[in-house]
């Protein structure tokens, strides 16, 4: 469900403050949980577009949100989040239902979540839309890419999940889901393919992770597999493709109070077929990714932190800039306060893996340049 245009604002906002006039009901009656934030980057490239056009710069990364959450029971709670952002919107700031669930928590190995439910893959799907809960303004992209937030960030369809304590040996966090996503048809212009249908047929997987006896130490592995079914238009012929797809990545993390140290590899699994056969090739393409995190809080106000990200779009294909990429990235984050941070990238990209051509003027990614710069600022505000 979207709502057009800036006009859904006015409504969270009156609605925030029915909530809040509300927090003087009498006790029993429930009270949803509130948060919201507002996001304002700035993003500056050397040599290549990325992400938006932005070797000009661009102010075309903004994020608005508002969740609610609400305990109707001790085992019952019901939670949804309206967000709307650039550039995904394609320049309208259109909103729509991030996520929406109904949880039971039966006890405490066995849950149920039904409705749009975040993925949990790898360690920080969850946390992409939630700038305040890390360090980088950009999560890395060789395993949380922004232009596949739509695919990634949640699916429709049900969950079930817990924690096992384990003696001596810490505790084991497990999910499982299964539903599918549904998508926008999105055509970019002058293309000679035009999409008319996009659908995902099925979206399944898990996440296990296990959290150890030493404080701040966990590891473990996510497993998505998917397809995604489309119809296109070349000309008068209609083309049916089907794009089966798995995705796995293991995970590492030790954060021991202000200590952060992270890393992830995965390898994602692509196939393609299609009807009338011979118009696409029917391959499966294997991509490698992966990255090493570190952050550190010297203080209440100030957490540096880096990372360095790799991605080979085809593990069988390695040579030439536009098969791969290397991404350093530096971040300083200020907490200026409690509800208000303000964030500072940047990038040095070896390599035109994950650019467009759409971006860039429809120049081939082996002629785009080698190496290039990013530079990026954001500010939040949240409560």
């Amino acid at each position: 469900m979207r709502l057009s245009g800036w006009s859904w604002v006015c409504a969270l906002v009156l609605g925030s403050k029915t909530v809040a006039a509300e927090s003087d009901a009498p006790l029993g009656v429930p009270v949803p949980d509130v948060h919201a934030f507002v996001s304002q980057g700035f993003i500056l490239t050397s040599g290549n577009n990325y992400i938006v056009r932005s070797k000009d710069g661009s102010f075309e990364l903004s994020e608005v949100g508002i969740n609610f959450t609400e305990t109707v029971t001790d085992k019952l709670r019901l939670g949804l989040q309206l967000f709307a952002h650039k550039p995904a919107t394609g320049g309208s700031y259109n909103a729509k239902f991030d996520w929406f669930y109904l949880d039971y928590r039966w006890t405490d190995w066995l849950g149920f979540r039904a409705g749009r439910t975040k993925l949990p893959f790898g360690l920080y799907n969850e946390i992409n839309d939630v700038d305040s809960a890390r360090v980088p303004i950009l999560l890395p992209q060789s395993i949380y890419p922004v232009a596949n937030r739509d695919y990634l960030l949640a699916q429709t369809g049900a969950e079930i999940y817990g924690r096992l304590n384990l003696p001596s040996a810490g505790a084991l966090d497990y999910r499982l889901y299964g539903g599918t996503i549904f998508l926008d048809v999105a055509n970019q212009p002058g293309s000679p393919l035009q999409v008319v249908e996009l659908r995902t047929p099925y979206l399944v997987g898990g996440r296990l992770l296990w959290e150890t006896p030493l404080e701040g130490l966990r590891a473990g592995g996510s497993l998505q597999t998917l397809r995604l079914d489309a119809k296109l238009l070349q000309g008068m012929t209609v083309i049916d493709l089907q794009i089966p797809a798995t995705l796995a990545v293991a995970s590492v993390e030790y954060a021991p109070q202000d200590l952060l140290v992270a890393a992830e590899y995965s390898r994602w699994f692509v196939s393609s077929h299609s009807s009338p056969p011979g118009l696409f090739p029917e391959v499966t393409t294997v991509s490698e990714r992966g990255y090493g995190m570190v952050a550190y809080r010297v203080a209440s106000w100030l957490q540096p932190g880096a990372y360095y990200s790799f991605m080979y779009p085809d593990v069988d294909h390695r040579n030439g800039r536009a098969a791969w990429q290397h991404d350093v990235a530096a971040t300083l984050r200020f907490d200026i306060n409690d509800h208000w941070l303000f964030k500072l990238e940047g990038h040095y990209m070896a390599g035109t893996a994950g650019l467009t051509t759409a971006l860039n003027d429809n120049v081939a990614l082996p002629l785009l340049e080698r190496n290039w710069v990013v530079f990026l600022a954001k500010t939040t505000a949240y409560f």
